[in-house]
This record gives C-alpha cells, sequence and structure tokens, in this order.
C-alpha cells in the first residue's frame, strides 16, 4: 500500500513527464508533424524557433526569406540590375541581421540542400553575408516583380511553386527575396531579415506557412 508521501512523488513525477513530453512534441500539426517532432527532442537546442529547426530538418520545405535590412522603399530612379551603386542596399543593421541568420543555422548544424537568390544586390548580400558565398545560386524567379509586366510574373511564381512542391522529405532549400515575391507566394508578408517556413498545398495554389524564423 503507498504511503501518501509515496503518492505525492508519483503524481509530481507523473505531471513532471507529461509537460517534457508537451515541450518536446509542440511541432505544427500536418503530414511532417511525427518526424518533425523526434527532430526537436534529438537534435534541436530548446528556444524560440526549435519547432523551425525541426521543421528544415523533417524537409519537403523551403526557408523562404525576405532580405535583411536595407533603409527606403522601391529602388532608385537609376536602377540598373548588376550595379549595386544603383540600388537600395543593406546598411550595418541589415548586414548583422543576416550574419545572425547564418549564425543560427550553424549553430543548429542545419545545412540547406541550396541557396538562392534575387539577382538584386540587397537579397545576395544577405545570402551571402548569412551562407557560404560560394553555394548561393542566383534565380530570376526570386526578383522583384515591380517593373515586370503581369505575364512575366505569373511565369515566375510558377517556377517557385513548382520547385517548392517538388522538393521531397528530408531536403529544405532557403529563398532569399522580396515581400512582394513573398505575399504572391503564401499570401502574406514577412520583415526584414524575417524567414518564413513554406510546404506546397496538395492541389497547387498559395503555400502553406508552417512556421516563422525570426533570429534575434
Amino acid at each position: 500500500m503507498h504511503t501518501p508521501d509515496a503518492t505525492r512523488r508519483g503524481l509530481m513525477l507523473a505531471s513532471l513527464h507529461t509537460g517534457l513530453l508537451g515541450t518536446a512534441w509542440a511541432v505544427p500539426a500536418g503530414p511532417q508533424a511525427s518526424t518533425a517532432g523526434e527532430a526537436m527532442v534529438s537534435d534541436v537546442k530548446p528556444g524560440p524557433n526549435a519547432a523551425v529547426a525541426a521543421l528544415l530538418r523533417a524537409g519537403g520545405v523551403v526557408l523562404v526569406v525576405r532580405h535583411a535590412l536595407a533603409p527606403g522603399t522601391f529602388d532608385p530612379p537609376e536602377f540598373r540590375l548588376g550595379d549595386c551603386r544603383t540600388q537600395r542596399n543593406l546598411n550595418d543593421e541589415g548586414r548583422a541581421q543576416a550574419q545572425r541568420l547564418g549564425q543560427w543555422f550553424r549553430d543548429q548544424k542545419l545545412e540547406p540542400a541550396a541557396v538562392r537568390s534575387s539577382p538584386w544586390c540587397r537579397c545576395q548580400d544577405t545570402a551571402t553575408l548569412a551562407f557560404d558565398a560560394g553555394t548561393t545560386q542566383t534565380w530570376a524567379a526570386l526578383g522583384s516583380p515591380r517593373g515586370s509586366d503581369a505575364a512575366v510574373n505569373r511565369t515566375r511564381l510558377g517556377d517557385l511553386q513548382r520547385a517548392l512542391a517538388a522538393l521531397p522529405a528530408g531536403r529544405f532549400e532557403v529563398w532569399v527575396t522580396h515581400n512582394f515575391v513573398i505575399s504572391d507566394l503564401a499570401a502574406t508578408g514577412s520583415d526584414s531579415g524575417e524567414g518564413l517556413v513554406l510546404r506546397a498545398r496538395r492541389g497547387g495554389g498559395t503555400a502553406e506557412v508552417l512556421a516563422r524564423l525570426a533570429v534575434a
């Protein structure tokens, strides 16, 4: 027969065990949830972005990142693609944001299968400051839709949607782009330097936002 003290200790241990399980498995619902939960328990450092790391490890997703802080609105009238002097560029805080993003990936021991960037300098700088410059691929589909005609923008959006849908489990990519592109792809916006974990919806259309990554 259990004593009152033993009963109380048993209840406390059961409560603690239940609480720990609740924390470890707190990942977004969906087909990848079980795999993501296992990754959280075994690999991910505790923290507010642990669920993001688990989702990336599970794969079949893209982390689409809005370029880091580049003060101003749009590009100057003399803008020329390929000439950074004519574009809005990252300031010191923007460069620091990009470096913090890269450090978070290194801390989590996460390596994207590919890092793709808009041709705009502020996006390429964000990507190369966060990741190895030699691995960053420039992709026109991630370029700003402003200034392009509707047909070109539809083609680019279709390219992004197909690439997202083609990602297999166990593989994830990082795409660095503009707020306009993120809005077209996922029907939502993001802050400078913020990342959204996206998964293709069954049947196509707007991507599903699984989580947000904001690295302090």
